[in-house]
């Protein structure tokens, strides 16, 4: 009756101890609330710019032969592909752990034990062979195989498989939003550097001008019409737009070099038509909706594949909580001379064994994890919401910004021609003696300022359009 007591005490006990392993503390999950407008301000469109390949969005041939090289050798490019490839060794690693190790081993050795113990005394009046006693010094050869294996009773393993092959996931989003951004950065590299050709032929037609003009003062002033002030005024203005001049060399420099490193080269000349930049025209865009931009913008994709990871982790963090059952084996051959290794059955041993193990001392190091993994949950559904508002933000930006640059286009184009109208009207006026060298000056400054805010504007137009096919998320398909 007492033996029944004890067991049922100790029953009780293991009982109690597996509820207190067991339970696990509740994951706390945020609400999402976020919910997309049906729409972009009143446009309905229901086609989107960012579904064509890049190949037939953009159609200058050098600007497409620039960012084919870039999108194959580009450097962060290159490091994504090396990130994917640990991303998917690490899922086959998670995948192994799934299934039972196997170990092929052998071992040599030699042992003595005490003669005063149990194993020493036994030994010592046992024969190892008839006739023979145990001997002393008892060499050991062994030649086996052992095996391991956690039963995933709990999927932990299968949360952590999926949470590892939804970062593999990640890491080709990662990929694709870099080759969106560099598709963007090369074409709006590229406008730029067509702008700069512009400015500068627009730059040495006024130098032409200039001097033409100082030339006719020159021959005034020897008529005694105009005064030195007047030559030395026109001078100054020829040196200033030739020094404005070099500046935009510098600046055609820099964005060459900055396109040979997007495309991983040393610096080289840029083939490119300097005279196509006249001819371009803003592309009309397409926006969809806003839904489209959870399956184009690869960072939106990316912040839900990492929510996604994230409650695999918790799944993971909460399956520590309970028992673990481990199961381990052998088998092989192990005698004491290598003539007698192989002779079965008296040389052959195996093992098998299984272990139910459960934490109860070390709960509050576990419920610690458990709580980063589910704090780590809420934040990547928080991050998750911010990159569906950020996406649909940007897109609204670059909406309006490609809306008032064509509006502040258009004015700036009249600007210029009224300009361009004052520039001949004051040099007839002033060869007339009707208007002053001042006059001139100013008609011809305002003039070149207004026409290279016009290529200015032009091509901010071209990168608004770059921008918001990036934006949408267009460019990696």
């Amino acid at each position: 009756m007492k033996i029944f007591r004890t067991n049922y005490s100790i029953v009780v006990l293991l009982v109690g101890l597996l509820y207190i392993g067991c339970k696990s503390p509740i994951a706390m999950e945020a609400t999402d609330t976020s919910k997309l407008p049906v729409n972009y301000a009143a446009l309905k469109d229901s086609t989107n710019s960012a579904n064509i390949n890049w190949r037939d969005f953009f159609t200058d041939k050098y600007l497409l032969a620039l960012i084919d090289t870039a999108v194959k050798n580009n450097y962060d490019v290159l490091t994504t592909l090396q990130e994917i490839e640990v991303a998917s060794n690490k899922v086959k690693q998670k995948n192994g752990l799934l299934l039972p190790s196997f170990s092929l081993g052998a071992n040599l050795g030699v042992s003595k034990v005490g003669r005063y113990t149990s194993n020493g005394a036994g030994d010592a009046s046992a024969d190892i062979t008839p006739g023979q006693l145990v001997p002393e010094n008892l060499p050991n050869i062994s030649l086996g195989f052992e095996t391991s294996w956690e039963a995933d009773i709990w999927a932990k393993l299968r949360n952590a498989k999926k949470a590892s092959f939804t970062r593999y996931l990640e890491t080709v989003e990662g990929k694709n939003l870099v080759t969106t951004s560099l598709i963007a950065e090369v074409a709006s590299s590229y406008y730029e550097l067509l702008s700069l050709d512009n400015q500068l032929s627009i730059i040495e037609e006024t130098i032409a001008i200039q001097k033409n003009a100082l030339e006719i003062v020159k021959v005034q002033k020897e008529a005694a019409v105009v005064t030195e002030l007047a030559v030395k005024q026109f001078e100054a203005q020829v040196f200033n737009s030739q020094a404005l001049a070099f500046g935009i060399q510098q600046k055609i420099a820099e964005s060459e070099n900055k396109i040979n490193f997007l495309l991983a080269r040393y610096p080289q000349k840029i083939e490119r038509d300097k005279m196509a930049f006249t001819s371009l025209a803003p592309k009309f865009m397409q926006v969809g909706i806003p839904s489209d931009l959870l399956k184009n913008r690869p960072d939106i994709k990316q912040a839900e594949l990492e929510l996604f990871a994230t409650k695999c982790d918790v799944q993971v963090a909460k399956a520590e909580f309970y028992p673990s059952l481990n199961i381990n084996g052998g088998m092989g051959f192990q005698a004491f001379k290598a003539s007698y290794l192989f002779t079965t059955p008296q040389s052959l041993m195996y093992s098998i064994a299984g272990d139910l193990v459960m934490p109860i001392i070390n709960r509050a190091g576990i419920k610690a994890e458990f709580n980063n993994a589910n704090a780590y949950q809420i934040e990547a559904l928080y991050n998750y919401q911010k990159s569906i508002l950020n996406g649909y933000v940007e897109v609204s930006n670059e909406l309006s910004n490609i809306q008032n640059l064509e509006k502040a286009y258009q004015l700036k184009a009249q600007e210029v021609g009224a300009l361009n109208s004052s520039v001949e009207l004051s040099n007839e006026l002033f060869k007339s003696a009707r208007a002053n060298y001042l006059e001139v000056l100013m008609a011809q400054r305002d003039a070149l300022s207004a026409r290279l805010e016009l290529v200015e504007s032009k091509k901010n137009q071209l990168m608004a359009i770059a921008n918001m096919y990036k934006v949408l998320g267009g460019g990696w398909k």
